[in-house]
C-alpha cells in the first residue's frame, strides 16, 4: 500500500471501494472498531436521510437522482470530516467528483474480489436487493463488474478478497498499514 500525499494519515478518512457485495461494510466496521474511527455506510446514510431504501430511491427518483445525492453526501463526508471509515456503494466511485475528493482527502482502499468468487459466493446473496442488478443477464453483470474495476484500481491500495477468510483478515491488514503509516509520520522530522 502506498500513502497519499498531503494530509497526514491521522487527518484522513479511510474510504473502502469495490463491487457490490465485496465486503466493504463488513470490513469497514471491523477496521473502524480497531482504529477507534466512526463507520459510515454511505448507502445506509442516504436511506436514513431520504427515508427510503436504495431500491425505493431508484424506483421513485431514478438512478441519476440517487447518484447526485450520493455524490453530495460523499463529498461532504470526505472533505468536511475526519477519522471516519466510509463504505461507498459499488457505483459511487465511478463519479469523477467522488473519486477526486476521496483521493485528495482520504486513503482509498479497493477490496478486489475475483469475478468467479463474486459470481459464486456473493451474487446469490445480493441479487434481489441491488437495483443495478435487476433485469440484467450474467453477461451484462460481468461487463459491469469489469467496467467498474477499471475505476476501482484508481486507488491508494488494493486488497484481494478471494474468500471469506480474506475479508476477515483484510480489516487487520488495513488497520496495521494505517498504524505503520502513522508511526512513520511521527518519526519524520
Amino acid at each position: 500500500m502506498k500513502e497519499p500525499d498531503g494530509l497526514s494519515c491521522q487527518e484522513r478518512n479511510l474510504v473502502l471501494i469495490g463491487f457490490m457485495g465485496a465486503g466493504k461494510t463488513t470490513v469497514g466496521k471491523q477496521v473502524a472498531g480497531r482504529l477507534g474511527f466512526d463507520f459510515v455506510d454511505t448507502d445506509r446514510e442516504l436511506e436514513k436521510v431520504l427515508h427510503m431504501s436504495v431500491p425505493q430511491i431508484f424506483a421513485r427518483k431514478g438512478e441519476a437522482w440517487f447518484r447526485r445525492q450520493e455524490r453530495n453526501l460523499i463529498v461532504r463526508l470526505c472533505a468536511g470530516e475526519q477519522r471516519k471509515v466510509l463504505s461507498l456503494g459499488g457505483g459511487a466511485y465511478l463519479q469523477k467528483e467522488v473519486r477526486r475528493v476521496c483521493l485528495e482527502h482520504g486513503l482509498v482502499v479497493f477490496l478486489d474480489v475475483s469475478w468467479e468468487y463474486w459470481k459464486k459466493e456473493r451474487y446469490p446473496r445480493i441479487r434481489d436487493n441491488r437495483p443495478v442488478l435487476q433485469n440484467k443477464t450474467m453477461e451484462e453483470i460481468k461487463g459491469l463488474f469489469f467496467e467498474r474495476r477499471r475505476q476501482y484500481v484508481l486507488s491508494h491500495a488494493s486488497i484481494a478478497i478471494t474468500n471469506r477468510k480474506d475479508a476477515e483478515q483484510a480489516a487487520g491488514r488495513i488497520a496495521a498499514f494505517l498504524r505503520r503509516a502513522r508511526e512513520s509520520e511521527k518519526a519524520k522530522p
